[in-house]
């Protein structure tokens, strides 16, 4: 024998003492999913018996069964729960969490139990205690069914719990999990049939007349690609055919091409149908005399069509969820008499508007959930996301139009009303796009509804100790501490957030060399790649400028449209740490001005099929962002020691000369200082010059990070490199070319030559370069991915990281027991956390789960770690 019970449900276990309650949960149900109050009892009091922890034991039992339900969690409350009383807490703590309470009932002989207890030694149940228990038991009996039970199973013998099998867990109704589309979801279509089959056929459905069986109408309706339509509800009232909207969609219903939840109107009819008053009011009494000329037999076949529509559908594996009027993410696939209502209905706050409507509750600015929720009974003028979720009722009965949303593309697709067939009481606002004054438009705000409502961002967001999912390094913790660091820098020193979709993550140097003269050499990263399994890898000319990152729009429109920001030009060029790279707005306004013509004049745009770009990009002279830095440390540094040690010099060679003792290793000691003191002074000169015009930059991207649509982490390196080349001709006096070489792996001679190029660089005073498989994202035999990123610094170039001595034995010793490891992690971490930031952006995702992981980025940014690394 089986027992089937809700997969989402409180499963009261209802028996006296000695009924095998206990016995029977750990056999048929998880470790965890099982309450008992007696070890709820120990816990607190370290002794199950000990009646005086009852009070706290049953708090502890209510809150840990409160906790599991809310996590969405099947769980068995194992007590006696004979009493009225104490099942109606559970009950209503299952109703409070939208779960179904079941009941297990162990009405066992009462000489059965008394044998039990008489045999147990770990407690004593008194006679008197049992038949009190019993006597609970027989009057709980007689109350069951009316206390809202979803289902109630009665176990009446030894013989009938021996009998039970299993545990059958049955899916609830709107669980269709496993169906993954592709949909076509369909807004309240109110009656309005031609443009119905409008919108079927722009959607490429099939619509053919096939002999009536009964179910189908005489339709048949499919989609070339087994493509599923869903429809929102409010099928009925105000339009013009109700009858044949009805038919249409019940036939495909039943032809398994489309899905339906039930909107309010909906169930209004069937109401009426099942003859119940209601008032023929917003419609109704059109869909009545509609019905007027249908069949008995059609109006019983709707009556029972509605009447089973399901509240909402989960679908595709909990990413999707469809209703009439929209669901709270704690409302999703649970199963109540609250869920079906807000499905309905929405949420009201109890107050009226002007034109004597309810006021609903914005729950979807609230919302925090990852399901996307599409649903519509709200006419609104277009459709638009808002924090993952989207009202498609775009007022078809109003004039409006009839919108569909196709998953998993998030196309919306629609067909404009034939006609306005009813007035609405509260107007459908003017959209935004159809004035007929352009000044008039001009003026108007642009912003959509995500980008007003990420106007305000919440502290609580981005605080705290934090886990994010990426999809590219799957969990990172960010601890607290580092979470405070980065919203401050954020807070005082950050551009606007709206701009801010991504910061680069640190970069790891390579293994230290195992060649004496060198602490870093182009062999260690490349057998780094290799024996990861990376069989070809790029080298690029590592410029020493400052990082920036560049986001270019194709004109002020775009800025408002796409990143909700207005009246700050077409861009933004910004630091590592997300600050403006340019003091000067009118610098910044000219200098973006230039790339944006050099996109224009190589045909980036059309090319990219965008009107937006990010670049990742080395911005040089290094002196530009870098003034003080070189003032305070590398400038003053530099000058002290090359004078100090030129008197040094002075003093000792004469007196080397006059053949004192000792004079003349110290003389040659020194000597070996002032020339280390001038080549460290050479260095960091070979990355400054004087900035006195914007033509005195220069920029070498080497990443085109996103465009409209797509993020190019799935390009390789090679394919960026040439595609900037193609802007970079556009400008040469503004744009710098980067330089690469691609390498195999296991080919001698092209990592000879990789080597022998990276030391003809460095000699020249390069900075060095950097190393990166080739694909943009690589990952190891073991499928861990892998540094994207490894740079290699020249010998002289180091002096200026490590101080003009560093190459002396004694120091380079030391210095090559440098560690690598936490360096390669917060590398790792912050390279997956960019492209999550990026990806949710071109997802369209709210710019708190964009900021999420950008602030991550910047809070592993003050982890503790070797800055010269």
């Amino acid at each position: 024998m089986e027992l089937s019970i809700p997969k989402l449900s409180l499963v009261l276990l209802i028996g006296v003492s000695g009924s095998g309650k206990s016995s029977f949960a750990k056999k048929h149900f998880g470790r965890y999913e099982i309450v008992s109050s007696d070890e709820c009892r120990g816990i607190v009091s370290d002794d199950e018996n000990n009646q005086a922890a009852t009070h706290d034991a049953f708090e502890l039992f209510n809150f840990i069964i409160s906790k599991r339900l809310k996590s969405g969690l099947l769980t068995v409350a194992d007590a006696t729960n004979v009493q009225q009383e104490s099942r109606k807490k559970l009950i209503d703590l299952a109703r409070s969490f939208h779960a179904l309470p079941v009941a297990i009932v162990f009405n066992m002989p009462q000489e059965i139990c008394e044998e039990r207890n008489a045999n147990r030694t770990d407690r004593t149940i008194s006679r008197r205690t049992l038949q009190r228990q019993m006597q609970d038991l027989k009057q709980s009996l007689r109350s069951l069914k009316r206390e809202g039970f979803a289902k109630i199973h009665i176990l009446r013998s030894e013989e009938e719990v021996n009998a039970v099998t299993a545990i059958v867990r049955e899916k609830l109704y709107n669980d269709k999990t496993d169906e993954c589309g592709p949909f076509d979801i369909i807004g309240d279509i109110h009656g309005c049939y031609d443009e119905l089959l409008e919108l079927l056929h722009k959607l490429n459905y099939s619509v053919d007349s096939v002999e009536d069986n009964g179910t189908n109408y005489g339709l048949n309706i499919r989609h070339p690609e087994n493509r599923k339509a869903v429809f929102l509800g409010d099928l009925v009232d105000r339009g013009p055919d109700s009858p044949a909207v009805l038919k249409l969609v019940m036939s495909m219903v039943r032809s398994g091409s489309a899905l339906c939840v039930p909107g309010n109107h909906d169930m209004k009819l069937q109401k009426k149908l099942n003859g119940k008053t209601v008032q023929e009011k917003h419609g109704l009494a059109e869909t009545l005399k509609q019905l007027e000329s249908e069949s008995d037999a059609f109006k019983n076949d709707v009556n029972g069509f509605l009447n089973d529509l399901i509240s909402h559908y989960v679908l595709d594996r909990g990413k999707l969820v469809v209703s009439h009027a929209g669901l709270k993410e704690e409302m999703h696939g649970r199963g109540s008499g609250a869920v079906r209502s807000f499905c309905l209905y929405g949420e009201t706050t109890g107050e009226t508007d002007e034109f004597g409507l309810p006021v609903r509750h914005n729950w979807a600015a609230e919302y925090r959930g990852r399901a996307k929720v599409v649903y519509g009974h709200t006419p609104v003028p277009e459709a638009q996301w808002l924090n993952n979720t989207i009202d498609i009722d775009t007022g078809c009965v109003f004039g409006g139009s009839l919108t569909a949303l196709r998953y998993p593309e998030e196309e919306l697709i629609s067909v404009k009303a034939r006609k306005a067939y009813a007035d609405s009481v509260r107007p459908l606002e003017m959209p935004q796009n159809i004035f007929s004054n352009k000044d008039e438009a001009k003026n108007e705000n642009t912003f959509s509804l995500q980008h007003e409502d990420d106007d305000l961002l919440d502290i609580e967001d981005v605080s705290g100790r934090r886990i994010i999912q990426t999809r590219l390094k799957n969990n990172i913790l960010i601890r607290e501490e580092n979470s405070i660091a980065a919203l401050e820098a954020v807070s005082r020193f950050a551009v606007n957030p709206k701009w801010l979709i991504y910061l680069p993550p640190t970069m790891s140097p390579s293994e230290t060399s195992s060649l004496d003269d060198f602490l870093e050499h182009p062999l260690e990263a490349v057998d780094y790649y290799k024996s990861r399994g990376i069989k070809r890898i790029i080298l690029e000319e590592k410029h020493m400028g400052s990082r920036a990152v560049l986001v270019i729009c194709k004109n002020e429109k775009t800025a408002e449209q796409r990143f909700g920001i207005k009246n700050e030009g077409i861009g933004v060029c910004y630091t590592r740490t997300g600050r403006n790279f340019f003091n000067d707005p009118a610098v910044e306004t000219a200098f973006l001005e230039k790339i944006k013509n050099a996109l224009e004049g190589s045909g980036f745009w059309e090319k990219h099929n965008t009107d937006w770009v990010c670049l990742d990009a080395e911005l040089m002279p290094w002196s530009a962002k870098a003034q003080s830095l070189l003032r305070s440390q590398y400038a003053s540094t530099g000058s002290a020691a090359v004078h100090a040690l030129s008197e040094a010099v002075g003093v000792l060679e004469p007196t080397s000369k006059r053949g004192i003792e000792d004079a003349q290793p110290l003389f040659e000691k020194f000597l070996r200082k002032q020339d280390a003191a001038h080549k460290f002074v050479t260095s960091y000169r070979n990355y400054c010059w004087d900035v006195k015009s914007i033509d005195d930059y220069k920029l070498a991207p080497f990443h085109i990070l996103a465009t409209e649509g797509c993020v190019h982490a799935d390009k390789n390196h090679e394919w960026h490199m040439e595609h900037i080349k193609e802007i970079c001709r556009a400008d040469t006096k503004l744009f710098k070319l980067t330089p690469y070489k691609i390498v195999d792996t296991e080919s001698e001679t092209d990592v000879r030559n990789a080597v022998d190029w990276w030391l003809s660089l460095t000699a020249k005073g390069g900075e060095g370069t950097v190393i990166k498989p080739y694909d943009f994202t690589a990952r190891s035999g073991k499928h861990e991915l892998i540094q994207p990123a490894v740079k290699c610094r020249g010998k002289e170039y180091l002096r200026i990281i490590y101080g003009p001595e560093y190459c002396e034995p004694e120091n380079l010793s030391r210095l090559k027991k440098r560690g690598l490891a936490k360096k390669r992690s917060l590398a790792l971490q912050e390279f997956a956390l960019g492209i999550e930031a990026l990806e949710r952006f071109v997802k369209n995702e709210p710019l708190r789960r964009i900021h999420e992981s950008v602030f991550a980025v910047l809070a592993l940014e003050s982890e503790a770690v070797d800055p010269r690394l």
